[in-house]
């Protein structure tokens, strides 16, 4: 078997293009993925011992051994049968849960940019193999230990593994790197280590261990993992989870005393306080919340924005000042060149597809363009320049000397190139920052600054070229200036590039403002460029800010301007932590996009931070609550509308089981107040039970969206889920419903009918209710309309279902021996039906009653 190795050794099935995509099956197959050993999930025998604890399976199983000792059998097997059924039914329920929080942890786990094939494919770092060529970027995490074959200005952060806050420098393996780079620590190492984070450069390093083989994995330490913060619903729905539970432990031990010393009958009182806390416990409540947040994340998923936050969901509906950058979340981040200015004052406009070569001086200058990029272009902006490459023609052979990335305080790269003539200094970046390093004067600065605010009025992207000369003997005398700024550049010209607007975009954001959700921008480009991006997509941009303007103004004045502003321009990684404080300090529920390292401290601020999968940086993941897998602004405005959609349908499930345990308490609770038979034991509440739970885990999860889901304002941050309008309308119901089934006993039991015959016509009514409630809570605004036609294919099953047992339980003499049945008469079908009609119309139109305040 073919072992891992840590030392600098290059793997010859790799190559330039890296492994195939057959290799590197292959290579996952011997290996093992590369995470380290342990993790959250729970196993089915953990999920069994949570179930096993529940208190509603104690009381089947109790109920089942009373009836072993009066020697009913065959209620005592139907009571385990229908224990070992919740078993079951949980046990799907938990496990698919646990598989979909699976497939989300898979999707949130660090990706990895690599090289298979001869493409750059970006996977999850569990699949990266041995031999794997990986590319790193400012803001990644490595994903495993890696040899460096090329390093551009690289500095990685290793506290993770040394302790020592300060990052430190790589190196390429080239001999001259230290001998032995298989620990961590010090400068000049040609190796990059497992969990690692790059904080500035770029490199490519082949991967040399994996899993718990890697540095991370052989010492035993961790990564830091995000504290998941505890949904607010979790805490509302337990609480009141323990409320009923108390009551119904009282409500239990006092009607076994009653009947005890009443009718002298204690295993009958023990089986009516049994039925009693069946029916007054609300174990639908935890599992149903469970059941829909993993849901719902999983439907966000499918929408191609992943849930690393649970408390998300319900942040979602909240929203009311999203906060979005322009390129690559408003934009299709697809750049191209379109416009070339020479400081001489030549301009030329390019066609997208054009092939013609570029005429002189835009050639030279698009050639020190490219030359500022990368060599292996990631950026959209660098992929532009080289795009352009087939149209300079030769340009002789250009050595990579030393790189300068961007800066905070200068926003600019530079790359030193040698070439047969001596050494070429190319430089790119904001024309401001160009200008500082031409250090042009104030009348050429004035006159740039017309010409940027010219090309950015038309959507474009505008970026300074530069370029400085050294003689060869120079650069051999000396070492290269320590920071850009030590060149004497010259001004070439303006390069304008566009990026075409996402063809959802202004459709997104005028649903967003319909839903009182503002919108507004916040970008590093141009106010010029800024403002025509804006207006394109529907935000408002007549009043601009800029970072600089930001700095001047004190925290009063800048609260003051927010509510003016739609577009935010110039704006640095570090000013936007001002502006989600900002926000939130006028109150604003506040949603903020982001991709770089820079970026996490305001994605971690905001309510609701949104990471970029694609092009966001591992930093930004791990301080967000979603990743927008694929970019797209408009899948922020889907998240939220299914957001919404979730909340509300967690509403209507809440209500509708609140709802049906009244009726049912109430009839396991009314003989024994008025002295009448006892109607249902612990085995009919055990069957009503069996109907709410898939009730409400499937049909109301399924669920489609309120018509005016979007059409509503944001809800308050603050709003319980249990709202004192939900309640007071499903405590409603349960008494209608309630009043309906005990009159219906009532009357039978004085007009003389058989006990067996009013328990069978009492329950086929009250299963035929729960129908009608579940018609009723499907939509929070009165529509037969909604309640009927209503796509779900969820409720047609459970609604044949239901149906299909209640007609075996009245209809086949064993079933209704079993429940103590008699059979109904056709007119005894008619009336149920009759009167659960009137029922529902009349629910339905007691909804105007609390009209909008139901959907919160």
């Amino acid at each position: 078997m073919e072992t891992q190795r840590a030392g600098p050794v290059r793997d010859a099935a790799a190559g330039a293009l890296g492994l195939t995509r057959a290799e590197a099956q292959r290579r996952l197959e011997r290996d093992g993925a590369n995470e380290l050993p342990g993790g959250g999930t729970r196993s089915v025998w953990t999920i069994l011992g949570e179930v096993v604890r529940e208190p509603m399976l104690a009381l089947l199983l109790c109920g089942g051994g009373i009836y072993f000792l009066i020697g009913s059998r065959s209620e005592a097997l139907i009571l385990l049968g229908f224990a070992t059924f919740s078993v079951i039914v949980t046990l799907v329920q938990e496990t698919r849960t646990e598989r979909v929080l699976e497939a989300l942890r898979d999707l949130s786990s660090p990706r990895a940019l690599v090289i298979r094939d001869g493409k750059h494919q970006r996977i999850a770092g569990s699949d990266v193999v041995v031999g794997d060529l990986v590319i790193l970027g400012e803001g990644d995490r490595v994903p495993a230990d890696l040899t460096l074959t090329e390093a551009n200005d690289l500095l990685a952060d290793e506290s993770l593994l040394t302790g020592e806050s300060l990052p430190v420098r790589k190196a390429a393996d080239n001999g001259a790197a230290a001998t032995d780079p298989t620990q961590p620590g010090g400068d000049d190492l040609a190796a990059a280590f497992s969990g690692t984070l790059i904080v500035r450069g770029s490199g490519t390093g082949e991967v040399t261990a994996t899993g718990a083989r890697s540095q991370i994995g052989r010492i035993g330490a961790s990564l830091a993992k995000v504290q998941v913060e505890t949904p607010r619903l979790q805490g509302q729905t337990a609480k009141l989870v323990r409320i009923f539970a108390g009551i119904a432990a009282l409500c239990s031990l006092t009607v076994i005393l009653l009947y005890g010393l009443s009718r002298g009958d204690w295993l009958q009182g023990i089986l009516a306080g049994i039925a009693l806390g069946m029916s007054l416990i609300p174990e639908e409540f935890p599992v149903v919340l469970a059941v829909f947040t993993a849901m719902g994340a999983w439907r966000l998923s499918r929408g191609r924005v992943l849930t690393r936050r649970a408390a998300t969901i319900e942040t979602l509906g909240a929203a009311t000042t999203l906060c979005t950058d322009k390129t690559g979340t408003l934009t299709e981040n697809r750049m191209s060149v379109t416009e070339l200015r020479a400081w001489s004052g030549e301009a030329l406009t390019l066609a997208r597809d054009e092939k013609m070569p570029l005429p002189q001086p835009f050639a030279a200058m698009v050639e020190i363009g490219r030359r500022a990029c990368a060599e292996t272009p990631f950026d959209p902006m660098e992929k532009a320049f080289h795009d352009l490459g087939p149209r300079l023609g030769a340009s002789g052979t250009w050595r990579l000397r030393q790189s300068y990335g961007l800066r905070p305080d200068l926003l600019a790269m530079s790359n030193v190139w040698t070439t047969e003539n001596g050494c070429v200094v190319a430089a790119k970046g904001a024309p401001e920052a160009i200008a500082e390093l031409c250090r042009l004067g104030a009348a050429d600065r004035a006159a740039l600054k017309i010409l940027v605010d010219a090309m950015g009025q038309g959507g474009m992207r505008v970026l300074g070229v530069a370029r400085a000369d050294l003689a060869a003997g120079d650069v051999a005398a000396q070492e290269l200036p320590e920071t850009q700024r030590g060149f004497a550049f010259t001004f070439l010209g303006l390069v304008g590039l566009t990026d075409p607007l996402r063809a959802g975009v202004p459709e997104a954001v005028a649903q967003c403002r319909s839903a009182g959700i503002r919108v507004v921008m916040i970008t590093g480009d141009y106010p010029a460029t800024a403002r025509a991006i804006a207006e394109s997509a529907g935000i408002d941009g007549a009043n601009i800010l800029t970072g600089a303007e930001i700095d001047a103004l004190d925290d009063a004045a800048l609260g003051q301007r927010l509510g003016q502003t739609g577009v935010f321009a110039r704006i640095l990684p570090q000013q936007k932590l001002r502006l989600v404080e900002a926000f939130k300090a006028q109150g604003e529920i506040v949603a903020m996009t982001g991709d770089g390292v820079n970026d996490a401290p305001s994605l971690k601020a905001a309510h609701i931070g949104i990471a970029m999968g694609r092009r966001g940086t591992d930093v930004a993941r791990e301080a967000s609550s979603i990743v927008l897998l694929d970019d797209d602004f408009t899948s922020i405005v889907g998240a939220i509308r299914l957001g919404r959609r979730i909340y509300d349908n967690l509403r209507k499930a809440m209500g509708f089981i609140i709802a049906v345990h009244v009726p049912i308490a109430g009839l396991a609770l009314l003989p024994l107040l008025f002295g009448l038979p006892v109607l249902f034991g612990p085995l009919h509440i055990a069957f009503l039970e069996m109907v709410i739970d898939p009730v409400c885990t499937l049909v109301f999860e399924a669920e489609e969206d309120e018509n005016d889901i979007m059409g509503r304002p944001p809800r308050p941050p603050e709003a319980p889920l249990f709202s004192k309008p939900l309640l007071v309308w499903s405590f409603l119901q349960g008494l209608v419903t309630l009043a309906l089934t005990g009159a219906t006993f009532i009357a039978a039991w004085l007009s003389g009918m058989a006990g067996s015959e009013i328990r069978a016509l009492v329950f086929a009514m009250l299963v035929l209710s729960i129908v009608a409630l579940i018609l009723v809570n499907r939509a929070f605004s009165p529509s037969l309309r909604l309640a009927l036609g209503r796509h779900n294919r969820a409720l047609a099953l459970v609604l044949a279902a239901v149906a299909l047992v209640l007609a075996a339980a009245m209809l086949a003499p064993a079933l209704r021996e079993l429940f103590h049945f008699s059979p109904l008469h056709l007119a005894d079908f008619a009336a149920i039906f009759g009167a659960v009609v009137v029922l529902w119309l009349g629910l339905e139109r007691g909804k105007k009653l609390l009209g909008r305040r139901l959907a919160g």
